[in-house]
């Protein structure tokens, strides 16, 4: 019922980049609505009128359980360890400095590992929809990237006429 695109659309798209926790809030209180919303991806589904108390609630809730099972620890690949809380990359346990969309491009390759990504999904994915600019940035941030991972650039595969994929062992 929003104006130019419906919730459930919404929560397509976030679903198709990412795993954040998503509550729709929603005037359709039918069982086949919940059901629907749920087998798109939500997290959970309060109908109108609803209590900001219970609201607030379940937004703790859902909050405390997903940051405790996604940010625990820092992921490690054979001697290359990506934290995402402190925003830091080591190779062979030395830090590597890198600008922040160089680390964002690192952790998105990283959270879908083994899986050839189209230089478009990187651009929207990491850049956002919004931005308009060439698909070489991809390739010049990859370029940039496999630089500074050194002996670990490696895990950046080409996929001839696709994109990239992220392989490394754990």
């Amino acid at each position: 019922m929003m104006p130019k695109v419906d919730g459930i659309t919404v929560l397509e798209m976030i679903r198709k980049a990412s795993t954040i926790p998503v509550i729709l809030l929603t005037a359709k209180g039918q069982e086949e609505d919940k059901l629907f919303g749920y087998e798109m991806g939500a997290d959970d589904y309060i109908t109108k009128p609803f209590s900001p108390k219970v609201l607030i609630a379940k937004v703790k809730a859902l909050l405390k359980r997903t940051s405790e099972e996604s940010f625990s620890s820092s992921k490690e690949y054979d001697g290359l360890t990506i934290n995402k809380l402190s925003h830091e990359v080591k190779v062979n346990k030395e830090i590597i400095n890198l600008s922040p969309k160089e680390f964002e491009l690192l952790s998105y390759l990283s959270d879908n590992e083994g899986i050839a990504l189209s230089r478009d999904t990187i651009l929207d994915n990491v850049w956002g929809l919004d931005y308009y600019g060439d698909l070489r940035t991809v390739d010049t941030n990859i370029k940039r990237l496999r630089e500074k991972l050194g002996d670990k650039s490696s895990c950046i595969v080409t996929v001839r006429g696709s994109g990239y994929r992220f392989e490394a062992k754990k």
